[in-house]
Order: C-alpha cells, then structure tokens, then sequence
C-alpha cells in the first residue's frame, strides 16, 4: 500500500503543476536560487504575466513559496512538499517493485 502523505486534491495539484515544462523548469531554477518573478520571467520567450501565472500555479500547487524582501516578492522551492511528492512517487515504485518480485517468485522453477 502506497502511504500517500498528500490527500488527493494535493496530490493532483502537484502533479498537474509538474506536467508543464515550464514549470517544471522553474521548479529547478528556484531551487538552485530563489528568484523574483521578474527574474524568472526574463529566462522565457514569454510575457511576464504568463510566467507570473506559472508561478501562482506551483505556489497554489505548494511547490513553491513567495517570500518578500523589500519591494521584491522572491519566490523559492517548498522543499516539503517536492519531498512529499517524491515519497508518493516511491512508494508507487515500491508497489510495483513487490509486483516484479511476486511475478518473478511464481516464475521461479521449485527448487526440490
């Protein structure tokens, strides 16, 4: 059985905000340095309010997190909730991996 720490609505929010690559990107921008928006928005070939609604997507998401130092709004990586995320992704494999191992055990000639 799978453990999911993230009830279902979070779990489809984080993974709908990882299906974009652009987000996705973002994701590793921020946790390589907190960025502003701003910043962020100049790595695209897109407007600054689409890059801004990317973000309010993984802060919705709880993949990220805005903090703010002065007149700047910076945004960063919820590192939590990414853990969170790859918990639920490994105990998906932990299920498949005790799948492969029954497969493999009822496959195995008896050994008399």
């Amino acid at each position: 059985m799978v453990v999911d720490e993230l009830a279902p609505d979070e779990a489809d929010r984080l993974f709908h905000a990882l299906a974009d690559r652009t987000r996705r990107d973002i994701v590793v921008r921020v946790i390589e340095r907190e960025c502003s928006v701003s910043e962020l928005a100049r790595g695209y070939e897109m407007s600054f309010a689409a890059v801004q609604k990317h973000v309010a997507v993984l802060e919705k998401a709880g993949l990220v997190v805005k903090t703010r130092r002065g007149r700047e709004a910076l945004v960063g990586p919820d590192v939590d909730t990414i853990a969170r995320g790859a918990r639920l992704l490994r105990g998906y494999e932990d299920l498949w991996r005790g799948r492969v191992a029954r497969m493999d055990a009822l496959l195995d000639p008896p050994t008399d």
